[in-house]
């Protein structure tokens, strides 16, 4: 009896063993595949930041990269040594309130700052290895071009409709731009018509960053056409100028106005009475721009600063000395940005529209001088600036006619849309 039981007991003991095995193989399977799932990336500035302890904030007024990095366990030598090392590459003083900043620490119980990355805007960042070893470098997120069409048919103003469609405001003023020596947008009539194609950028596909440029535009005034194709004349500089269908620059030596979007208060009239001087007839000898205080003044043409003072009825003043011929001048300003001296270029920003001196009301009395005489600028015939070079002028027409046939095929939208 106890020779039968042996072979028995040992075959259970036998099963037994390949039982635990199989139970031994599949809990291994078990805690592979455990070990195996992972957590899911996620990419942001070049980093997993499930890997960190992640700290977002924002610049706050005062805040320094100093008080930010103590705040965060980091003493001054290790400090001075950071910034230090970077300097080269990003200076800790241009840190500006209200950007957002992202610190990466390690996720131990330690948490130590590993990585500072800040955001000066939405495309741009700089990260700063703030860990063992220190350096920084600048980067960019990546930015998707999507192409965009549009078209209006005026109703009253040109920001009024854009506004009404929820076109960008920066495609207003960039239309402004482009046609600011060819169209005067304070006399636009009830029927004029645009379309546009443009280009807007969006962060790592979804976060809107703008318009990045205009390809081209065709505006309708008073019954008469204006092409603008955006061309590169300088491939080495990648600079780029508006010409019309006929290869014609749309600059002029000058701007019309010298504020964005302003409306004329007061012409040049020789036989004007001021109130200000007891209704008696005085020559106002500039064209009044209203505007709100605060609004920024442009130089019409590029030039030097030949005067930049306070005097009298004039307020804050500015004049701008352009060539042998011309000269501009621009009165009642709140605030200065020039000096005497510096040469500034169209478009930049010379003041502020104030009510300095002789004056009822915010506005900026813009002069013009020709041949040392004051006229009425928009009686003058201006320069025209240059057409597209000679030997680019036949890749011009080739590089603008799909352009164009895009452009007449856009349908306007009508008034009552």
């Amino acid at each position: 009896m106890n020779r039968l039981k042996l072979p028995i007991l040992f075959y259970l003991f036998i099963g037994l063993l390949l039982l635990l095995s199989v139970l031994s193989f599949f809990t291994s399977s078990d805690e592979k595949n455990i070990v195996k799932v992972s957590e899911p990336e996620n990419i942001e500035f070049g980093f997993d930041i499930n890997k960190f302890k992640v700290i977002r904030d924002t610049i706050q007024f005062g805040d320094s990269f100093g008080e930010i990095m103590e705040k965060n366990k980091i003493g001054y030598p290790k400090i001075y040594q950071i910034t230090n090392k970077i300097k080269d590459t990003f200076d800790v003083r241009w840190l500006t309130a209200g950007k957002p900043y992202t610190i990466l620490s390690s996720k131990d119980s330690l948490e130590n700052p590993l990585i500072f990355i800040y955001q000066p805007n939405k495309v741009n960042y700089v990260v700063i290895h703030i860990g063992d070893s220190i350096y920084a470098y600048n980067k960019k997120k990546p930015i998707k071009i999507i192409k965009k069409y549009a078209s209006g048919i005026i109703s009253s103003s040109l920001s009024e409709t854009m506004d009404s469609q929820g076109l960008p405001y920066q495609l207003i003023n960039d239309m402004s731009d482009i046609y600011a020596w060819t169209i005067d947008f304070f006399r636009l009539q009830k029927g004029d018509r645009f379309k546009i194609i443009y280009n807007e950028r969006f962060i790592e596909d979804s976060i809107y960053a703008g318009i990045k440029s205009i390809d081209a535009a065709y505006f309708e005034h008073n019954n008469e056409s204006f092409y603008a194709f955006n061309y590169k004349v300088d491939s080495l500089k990648k600079t780029t100028e508006y010409y019309d269908e006929k290869t014609q620059s749309l600059q002029r030596t000058f701007l019309r106005a010298p504020v964005q979007f302003s409306n004329i208060s007061s012409r040049y009239n020789l036989k004007r009475r001021i109130a200000l001087y007891g209704n008696r007839v005085k020559a106002h000898k500039g064209t009044d721009f209203a505007a709100p205080v605060g609004t920024e003044i442009l130089a019409t043409a590029d030039g030097r600063v030949i005067e930049s003072r306070i005097k009298g009825g004039n307020g804050n003043y500015v004049k701008i000395r352009h060539n042998s011929t011309y000269s501009t001048q621009y009165l009642h300003m709140k605030k200065r940005l020039v000096k005497v001296g510096q040469y500034v270029k169209q478009g930049d920003v010379i003041g502020l529209v104030g009510m300095t001196g002789n004056t009822s009301g915010p506005h900026v009395c813009y002069r013009f001088w020709k041949n040392g005489r004051q006229v009425d600028p928009f009686k003058q015939k201006l320069p025209i600036a240059k057409s597209v070079p000679k030997d680019n002028k036949k890749h011009y027409q080739e590089f603008i006619l799909p352009i164009k046939n895009d452009l007449d095929n856009i349908e306007y939208k009508s008034l009552n849309n």
